[in-house]
């Protein structure tokens, strides 16, 4: 089987997610190709995996005929038998090739269906994501394939790295710095944790708000913000607490992240977190927006080692149970062999 790639994405867990299913595809013998945008810094996780191309994306540009050109030039040369793109910006540029599945991967809620035209099949990553795609009139096959993570302990880095004392008590959060991740929410929560600190991994058009909000609230000394970190399960390692405080969230990476690296998670119950965890089973679960419970969640996992352990153990099981490399992978290659046979 051969599979192209398009993925316009930037960085963060869509893209970790690629990089995951693209590396297990590979371990099957998969051949692969991808077109994604130039200088990524994730690009050389799938150097071994995946032929890369290169191209500019841009709505209003020449540079948008030039790469459909240069699809063209793919198509007729790797004769894909199946495409894959990834996300709203990728899935503009899913061509009318009749020789090949078509699939579009749907890591967030759609506004409309417009830019999946030329697509045969949606795989969405939750069941509520297939129920609105159905909602807005989606007609064709639509599938729910999860994400798996690559998560696993590994050595951590020095605190020192960040300035923070050695025995301290570490909250981690990490993602694109805008407002639906709910990191202001962390912050506030954290502020009123004596002596804690919090490490927030990541970039994005709210970096200065929240630096700003740090400051306003009189700690920023205990509030580190080290930037988008490729090898970040090291950082994670380093914490005591992993906390997903997202408003909206519908299954990224992040709902694993904290179980992979063996550490206790607390979740705001987004949609992806309510449908991967269980409450007291693999997490604490706090209703969105609640600083006051997640303070108290927080505090629970500082103060209760034997919880913390229940927690990491549950979570263990969730991965290997549902989330699973060797599942999720599995399901791909059956979706993709089984419209095929059709």
């Amino acid at each position: 089987m051969k599979i192209l790639h398009i993925h316009f994405g930037k960085e963060g867990g869509a893209e970790r997610f690629f990089v995951n299913l693209a590396n297990s595809l590979a371990e099957r013998g998969i051949e692969q190709r991808a077109l994604i945008r130039p200088d990524r810094s994730w690009r050389t996780s799938i150097d071994e995996s995946v032929t890369i191309y290169e191209g500019v994306f841009r709505r209003i540009s020449l540079s948008r005929f030039v790469l459909s050109w240069r699809l063209k030039r793919i198509l007729k040369e790797f004769k894909p038998d199946v495409i894959v793109t990834w996300q709203l910006r990728a899935s503009r540029f899913m061509p009318a090739y009749k020789s090949a599945l078509r699939v579009s991967r749907l890591g967030d809620y759609p506004e409309h269906l417009g830019y999946y035209k030329n697509s045969e099949m949606l795989v969405c990553i939750t069941p509520d994501m297939a129920d609105r795609v159905r909602e807005l009139g989606w007609n064709k096959p639509v599938s729910v394939i999860p994400n798996f993570t690559n998560a696993s302990p590994v050595s951590p880095i020095s605190r020192a790295e960040l300035q923070t004392p050695e025995d301290a008590f570490v909250v981690v959060g990490m993602g694109r710095f805008v407002k639906r991740k709910g990191f202001a929410h962390l912050i506030r929560a954290v502020k009123n944790i004596d002596g804690a600190y919090l490490w927030l991994l990541g970039d994005g058009p709210e970096k200065d708000a929240l630096i700003s909000l740090a400051n306003e609230l009189g700690i920023a000394d205990r509030v580190r913000f080290p930037g988008w970190k490729t090898n970040a399960y090291a950082y994670l390692a380093a914490g005591d607490v992993f906390a997903i405080t997202s408003l909206h969230e519908p299954l990224g990476n992040v709902c694993f992240e904290g179980w992979g690296a063996n550490k206790p998670t607390v979740a705001f119950r987004a949609e992806g977190p309510s449908f991967a965890m269980t409450d007291q089973f693999d997490a604490l679960m706090v209703d969105c927006g609640d600083e006051e419970g997640l303070t108290s969640a927080i505090v629970k996992l500082r103060d209760d080692e034997q919880l913390c352990t229940k927690l990491i153990e549950g979570g263990k099981t969730t991965i290997r149970e549902r989330f699973s490399k060797q599942v999720i992978t599995d399901s791909y290659l059956a979706l993709f062999e089984g419209a095929r046979v059709k």
